[in-house]
């Protein structure tokens, strides 16, 4: 078993859809503080969803 804590991004749980003033989007677990920069667009909600809004919502320049 290996003592290397678990990635949160990977885990089951809440998360967020976060973006900054670039247009950029992040996935961001609900139980993290919000960086600084970063605004909170959608959630808390499952992964997934998540997820999905940041890929329906983020247009690459």
């Amino acid at each position: 078993m290996s003592d290397a804590p678990a990635n949160p991004f990977d885990a089951d749980g809440t998360f967020l859809a976060l973006a900054n003033s670039e247009g950029q989007h992040s996935l961001w677990p609900a139980f993290a503080a919000v960086p600084a920069g970063w605004d909170i667009v959608h959630g808390p909600c499952e992964r997934a969803a998540a997820l999905e809004w940041i890929t329906a919502h983020w247009t690459a320049l």
